[in-house]
């Protein structure tokens, strides 16, 4: 039995497999948020927030998503990403209640995070992870074991929390951030993610062996697979992040007309 999706060379089929490793994880979360939210009551906003981004990593990381993605076609691992990395991070993060992180940050337990959750180490770190987990050496040398598979979806997790943290985090950013600058910060991130999108959807031959030798799924061949898995990252993660750079929008000028008045 395997503990975590990876690539396993076999024929693709529909028999559901468990992955009791996925299952510990998500277990796992959901006791670390009861226990960093003792003496923090979280409100049922934030439950539900929170709730929302375990499902969605639950749902990127277990059977047949995790799977698909991890041995089977690139264009699943893309959607692996959009949700492990764009998706589940933001709604975490705002799922935590600011009594209980202004209780850690007063015990100077951040210090770290807090230091790579600084915008612009925040947007160079998380895109460097970007273009670093979708190198070819680096996926086919990771996608070939568990123990590589997961330290793939956890860079994803942890550099996406990162990414997000300066925009969603409940406790006031210092140097202060304000809203329109965090616009420009979205969208400077869809420039900067245009590179790997690139070179998967115009690259003429494939570019990772784990999913060019991979039994087949469907009528895609593996090139087509390639370019699918760069249209939905150019796609997909700009509808993410140009989406939250309209809320924020949406936010500022409602900010300004409540000034003005």
């Amino acid at each position: 039995m395997q503990w975590w999706c990876a690539a396993q060379g076999i024929p693709w089929d529909w028999s559901w497999r468990p992955y009791p490793g996925v299952w510990l994880f998500v277990a796992c979360l959901c006791l670390a948020y009861r226990a960093f939210t003792r003496g923090a009551v979280p409100s049922r906003l934030e439950v539900v927030r929170f709730a929302g981004g375990v499902l969605i990593l639950w749902i990127a990381l277990d059977w047949p998503v995790g799977a698909l993605g991890s041995g089977y076609l690139a264009s699943v691992h893309m959607v692996q990403f959009l949700l492990i990395a764009l998706l589940a991070p933001p709604l975490l993060i705002a799922g935590l209640p600011r009594a209980a992180l202004e209780r850690v940050r007063g015990g100077r337990a951040l210090s770290l995070p807090g230091f790579l959750a600084r915008p612009l180490i925040a947007l160079l770190f998380f895109n460097a992870i970007v273009i670093a987990t979708h190198w070819p050496e680096v996926v086919d040398g990771l996608m070939a074991s568990q123990a590589g598979s997961l330290a793939l979806d956890m860079a994803w997790l942890g550099g996406g929390l990162i990414f997000w943290w300066p925009v969603v985090s409940p406790v006031p950013h210092r140097p202060r951030f304000p809203l329109g600058v965090r616009i420009c910060y979205l969208i400077a991130s869809t420039v900067l993610m245009t590179l790997p999108y690139v070179f998967l959807t115009f690259a003429e031959l494939p570019f990772y062996a784990t999913y060019e030798l991979a039994p087949p799924v469907g009528t895609l061949s593996a090139g087509e697979d390639q370019r699918l898995a760069g249209l939905i990252m150019r796609i997909g993660g700009g509808t993410i992040l140009w989406s939250a750079a309209g809320i924020i929008f949406w936010f500022w000028y409602r900010s300004e007309n409540d000034a003005t008045r």
